[in-house]
């Protein structure tokens, strides 16, 4: 069977999606890439400003049009159709339950409380769809004392830890945040395998669920993963923190033309490596370093002379003895490397498409394979509301009663 003649594993499956920014619309926008039929409801600016998702602004277009195209929208809201509802109109809010009627999966970063004013609980929705799987994405979890507060990404990097963590590489005490929004995202792939689990369950049972996804305790969740370490135990075994991740020395280091990043992990490894680098009795004689727990408890030491090393020969250099050494090793990229990185390039994850209205973009292909399930992109991002009418006429609505639902100011 060709590729062109197999579907996603979510075809057939319909998403109501209340969600915006990055966290939910990341989430969906896998889901979308697996198959899924996403109906992005979006509401109107309640003033005369620019509606929809608020990341449909952010950054130019090529056309320099305020069209709700921005960048960062266009790389999450592909394989969507965008539906636009004043939902605090009663009228909005019925087509909204019955276009839900029709769904498998509710889902929403809204704050819970702001979902049960429009109408919109678990509770609502279930009367009209007694087997959906309601999902959304909160910043905190609701039964806490944190639960119902408003979160961002820069927030959650603040409480979660993720803030602090490179004060315990470098010493410097103030906290930064790291530069990207690892805590939108990583929730975000927490929430589209929530969905699948419950999906699944779904798919089992015939029952839907409520499902939440906090961003407090998934990022906490994700990063005392190893970070736990000493702690795992009680009493404690040893210090919080994973200690090879916290060395100060762990980093890419300097060879005498650039930078590379090597991680020999076996004693073979490691041997051969201070081989290379004309130390060749170094692992034998230094018993700090001759075994996996040894060069744990050492490992400040064991990077510090990693540097002192590699400064001896090229980046080029390098590569070739270690590659053919069967070292772990990587070129550093720097962001405006990636798209002419050799390997990326040759398994076609940059796919330039054309959109009806922004002319050549480029979209980051769903980056899983799967062999009789492919992913794809069918649809470009679409305009605010670009498919209300369509959308609508699929539930059996005339023109008259569409024109009704369309918001005036948009």
């Amino acid at each position: 069977m060709s590729d062109k003649k197999k579907r996603g594993a979510l075809d057939g499956i319909r998403i109501i999606d209340l969600t915006s920014v990055v966290l939910g619309a990341y989430a969906t926008s896998l889901l979308g890439d697996m198959g899924a039929d996403i109906i992005k409801v979006e509401s109107p600016s309640p003033k005369n400003g620019a509606g929809g998702d608020i990341m449909r602004w952010a950054g130019d277009t090529p056309s320099g049009e305020r069209n709700g195209l921005g960048p960062i929208y266009m790389t999450i809201n592909r394989n969507k159709r965008s539906v636009l509802l004043d939902l605090k109109q009663d009228s909005a809010r019925e087509a909204l339950l019955k276009l839900i009627s029709t769904a498998d999966v509710f889902a929403a970063n809204i704050r819970y409380e702001g979902l049960k004013r429009l109408g919109l609980s678990y509770e609502d929705v279930r009367k009209v769809k007694p087997d959906i799987v309601y999902v959304i994405g909160t910043g905190y979890g609701e039964d806490g004392v944190y639960g119902g507060r408003p979160a961002y990404d820069d927030l959650i990097q603040a409480a979660s830890g993720i803030a602090s963590m490179a004060s315990e590489v470098d010493g410097d005490p103030r906290p930064r945040f790291f530069p990207t929004l690892v805590a939108d995202k990583t929730t975000g792939l927490f929430m589209a395998n929530a969905i699948l689990s419950a999906l699944f369950h779904k798919e089992r049972t015939g029952t839907g669920q409520f499902v939440e996804v906090p961003m407090m305790e998934s990022m906490v969740s994700f990063l005392l993963t190893e970070h736990l370490y000493g702690h795992t135990y009680e009493p404690p075994t040893g210090p919080i923190g994973y200690v090879r991740v916290t060395a100060p020395d762990r980093k890419p280091y300097r060879t005498s033309d650039g930078y590379i990043a090597i991680l020999p992990y076996s004693d073979k490894q490691w041997r051969d490596f201070f081989s290379l680098g004309g130390k060749p009795d170094l692992f034998e004689t230094d018993i700090r370093f001759n075994t996996y727990e040894n060069r744990t408890r050492n490992i400040r030491h064991l990077y510090a002379m990693v540097e002192d090393v590699t400064s001896l020969k090229s980046t080029e250099e390098w590569m070739t003895l270690l590659t053919n050494a069967d070292i772990p090793c990587a070129r550093v990229n720097r962001l405006g490397d990636l798209m002419q990185d050799p390997h990326l390039q040759s398994v076609g994850l940059f796919e330039k498409r054309t959109h009806p209205v922004e002319g050549s973009y480029w979209s980051i292909r769903h980056p899983v394979t799967y062999g009789e399930t492919p992913a794809s992109i069918r649809r470009d991002p679409p305009l605010l509301g670009e498919n209300t009418q369509e959308v609508f006429r699929e539930l059996g609505l005339n023109d008259d009663e569409i024109e009704k639902l369309l918001p005036t100011n948009t």
